[in-house]
């Protein structure tokens, strides 16, 4: 069966490892999945990413963080824009996610950008989701 929603799909296991405690996660692969992976790591709430070639469409494999007390340095993850319902925002209108303290991740025409980097360039587009 066709899945509906696969970056809420990919933020769920995510969400979910994190909670076992798991060292890594394995999420079918694709490119929107790999800039968010890209993201993650870059602001720091994930070691590592990397792209499994296989016959198919491909293997994510993400590897997580967790603090010195082995909490997981992802505390929420909250879709906000769903197939049912696209949440478009302009530059200037962009809110910081708990003051500043959380990521939205935004998809705009320059690519998949967080909430910081779209408010400098003044550029809008579809808010994917929410990190803290």
């Amino acid at each position: 069966m066709a899945m509906s929603d696969p970056i809420a799909d990919m933020l769920t296991r995510v969400r979910n490892a994190g909670k076992a405690k798991f060292t890594s996660v394995d999420i079918p692969g694709s490119k929107l999945k790999t800039e968010l992976a890209n993201v993650l790591k870059n602001q720091g709430f994930i070691k590592n990413y990397k792209v499994i070639k296989d016959n198919k469409q491909g293997i994510l494999r993400v590897y997580l963080k967790y603090d010195d007390e082995q909490k997981p340095t992802i505390l929420g993850l909250e879709r906000v824009s769903k197939p049912s319902r696209r949440v478009y925002v302009k530059g200037k209108d962009i809110k910081p996610v708990l003051n500043g303290l959380g990521v939205a991740i935004l998809s705009t025409s320059n690519g998949i950008l967080t909430d910081k980097q779209a408010r400098e360039k003044n550029m809008g587009g579809e808010v994917l989701c929410n990190i803290w």
